[in-house]
């Protein structure tokens, strides 16, 4: 059982090494909501988040107030609404109304964000997939809380290149929609390989299709508290170091766990899973990077970047299943550039490129995380960077993730501000030469052969 000291252990982490609970993820099921009529189907979903989520928010409050963990964000995740929408949904258009209905549910039981205006097109794309595809520029142009994802490739199935081909064309349309705050809608905007059922973080979120009715996920956060820790074993070997990690991530993770099962017990929702991401934010000292720095590098992006990232993933893992019976999400080292003051460091001193992220990717949770790009960046480049990416995700089996912003209007070196846990950032540049005869083949790229396991 969990008990009162080892919550007061944790008080120095929260007042001086940034920790904090990043969210309870509360997913919710639409299955029961679907009908033929959009304006039913509208209310519907309405009704069913807005029952479902009322005492969200006031329920991560009061654990606030009783144990003092900060818990910055509470948020929803729906099932995919190209499931959902598919018998009512007869044009882009009637996506976008579905949208705006989650925007203003949201709203109502006061969350920040809703992730679930997703498809799940690994192997094909039907016409209710293609529909909500085609609506995400406007939808996310025209609604505040609203996130959105694509599962385009897996492990078991390969990657579906017509849906790659089409997420460079979306991306760059979502850029132009939203340009007037530095193509902002692209931050809530991911295309995965192998998408987990049960993400808390956004904007990939989404309710999977195996889960039940309702469920409480919750995402930790703690690079600070690692960095602190690891800051007392400076020149140590790595057995020590790897140990500091461990029991680091071991009581971080025990934080999350009160959290989901406080959260759980009084809304009287099944606890799900905890994400043991390292889950960075623009704040000095909450940073990924500066973990890797001081492991021993000078900045991150220097020969054996890698390899440190790979370490600190696995032994951050190997502390927090420790701590929690149920384990799931990404779990790992998020490494945003937009959210993490050690990347932005580094790439404005030349230490990291995209390509070096793109090798930290392998190891790491998750994949290319909120990078800006030039705006005159074209829609099939987009698409190329989107394939490496999902083939490092089905050829290791692992989660893989894109979230580039093409800001239009700038280019390399000019500074993006997007505010809040999105931060800011400098315009990357990208490799110049063409990819489009690659992406214009239409099909799909085959599952490897290691996915054959039956």
């Amino acid at each position: 059982m969990i008990n009162i000291n080892e919550v007061l252990e944790t008080n120095k982490m929260i007042e001086e090494e940034n920790l904090d609970v990043r969210t309870i993820t509360l997913g919710i099921s639409l299955m029961d909501c679907i009908d033929t009529d959009l304006e039913t189907l509208k209310k519907n979903i309405y009704n069913k988040i807005t029952t479902v989520a009322k005492d969200l928010v006031k329920t991560g409050k009061e654990i606030e107030a009783q144990y003092g963990i900060p818990i910055v964000n509470k948020r929803i995740s729906v099932t995919p609404i190209a499931l959902i929408g598919g018998s009512a949904c007869k044009t882009p258009d009637d996506y976008v109304e579905i949208a705006k209905v989650l925007d203003q549910a949201a709203k109502e039981v006061g969350v920040n964000f809703l992730g679930g205006f997703s498809a799940l097109v690994s192997k094909g794309i039907t016409k209710s997939d293609d529909l909500l595809m085609h609506a995400i520029p406007k939808a996310l142009a025209e609604t505040e809380r609203v996130c959105s994802s694509i599962n385009v490739g897996s492990t078991k199935t390969g990657i579906d290149m017509d849906a790659v081909k089409l997420m460079g064309e979306i991306i760059k349309e979502t850029a132009e929609l939203t340009k007037e705050n530095d193509s902002l809608g692209c931050a809530k905007l991911v295309v995965f390989c192998n998408a987990p059922d049960d993400n808390p973080f956004m904007a990939g979120a989404f309710h999977g299709v195996t889960e039940g009715d309702a469920v409480i996920n919750v995402g930790v956060s703690g690079p600070g508290v690692v960095k602190t820790a690891l800051s007392k074993v400076r020149g140590e070997n790595f057995e020590v170091l790897c140990e500091t990690i461990k029991k680091t991530a071991f009581k971080i993770t025990r934080v999350g766990q009160l959290v989901a099962q406080e959260a759980s017990r009084r809304m009287g929702i099944p606890f799900g899973i905890i994400d043991l991401s390292l889950a960075p934010t623009p704040a000095i000292g909450d940073s990924v990077a500066e973990i890797l720095q001081e492991i021993g590098l000078e900045r991150a992006g220097a020969p054996g970047t890698t390899a440190a990232l790979a370490l600190l993933n696995d032994q951050v893992k190997k502390g927090g299943v420790m701590a929690s019976s149920y384990v799931g999400g990404l779990s790992g080292a998020f490494i945003p550039v937009s959210e993490d003051q050690g990347m932005i460091d580094a790439v404005q001193e030349g230490a990291l490129t995209i390509e070096k992220l793109e090798a930290m990717t392998c190891v790491c949770s998750v994949g290319l995380d909120m990078i800006a790009i030039p705006g005159d960046t074209p829609a099939t480049t987009i698409s190329g960077v989107i394939a490496d990416e999902m083939a490092i995700g089905m050829v290791n089996q692992k989660t893989t993730a894109v979230r580039l912003i093409p800001v239009i209007g700038k280019g390399v070196g000019e500074m993006v501000e997007f505010g809040g846990l999105l931060g800011y950032a400098p315009v990357m540049p990208v490799n110049k030469f063409a990819c489009d005869a690659f992406v214009n083949r239409g099909g799909r790229i085959p599952a490897p052969i290691h996915s054959f396991k039956n």
